[in-house]
């Protein structure tokens, strides 16, 4: 082990650079995921702290609410929850699980002065992986932030159908079209990649 920087130039420079500013939107998504999912924990105990004793004045109500906890025990905390009856947990757990590769080996290609193409594209294949499964959860909390902070507005079907969608493409940009296709598991190995060099760099 030694210096993660090196007087020596990458090997693959601009394709670095394409893959770390996908992790650093991909982190993005992840923390904001997590703070969703506080947000709606937060405001389902002030309800449930409100009707169980309405004579509680709104101070009163958020002093007694629980501190907020990390992405698992909040997640455990809307399980547990009136919301989370209504709410699918397998997704959201999944994206928990997702959030948690982004955050701690997402951006893991060994030294950059070593990381070859194949290394690259290979966890960048584990990174859309991760990125599908939080956006599929993001996509979930995120309709109930909107129902919250909206609750008379009628929800953004179109835009849910695509957010998805719409979250690789912002993510990987034109990276996406290197990533090699069997990817089903941030584990799984993919097929050999293909040249970086010739394709228009991502915006």
């Amino acid at each position: 082990m030694s210096w993660s920087l090196s007087l020596a130039a990458p090997p693959e420079t601009d394709l670095l650079d394409a893959f770390f500013l996908a992790t650093g939107k991909a982190l993005y998504l992840a923390n904001a995921y997590e703070r969703k999912c506080q947000y709606v924990l937060r405001v389902g105990n002030l309800v449930t702290a409100h009707q169980a004793d309405p004579s509680l004045a709104l101070e009163e109500i958020i002093a007694a609410a629980p501190a907020d906890k990390l992405l698992g025990g909040t997640l455990h905390g809307l399980a547990a929850h009136t919301m989370g009856q209504a709410m699918d947990m397998s997704v959201l757990h999944k994206a928990r699980e997702a959030r948690n590769f982004i955050a701690h080996e997402g951006a893991a290609v060994g030294y950059v002065w070593s990381a070859s193409k194949d290394q690259i594209l290979r966890q960048a294949s584990k990174l859309r992986v991760a990125v599908r499964d939080l956006s599929h959860g993001d996509n979930l909390i995120s309709q109930w932030c909107h129902g919250l902070d909206e609750p008379h507005g009628p929800q953004p079907v179109d835009w849910i159908r695509t957010y998805p969608k719409t979250v690789e493409t912002w993510v990987f940009g034109s990276l996406n079209e290197l990533i090699p296709t069997e990817d089903a598991e941030p584990n799984a190995d993919p097929r050999s990649p293909g040249s970086f060099g010739a394709r228009k760099q991502p915006e």
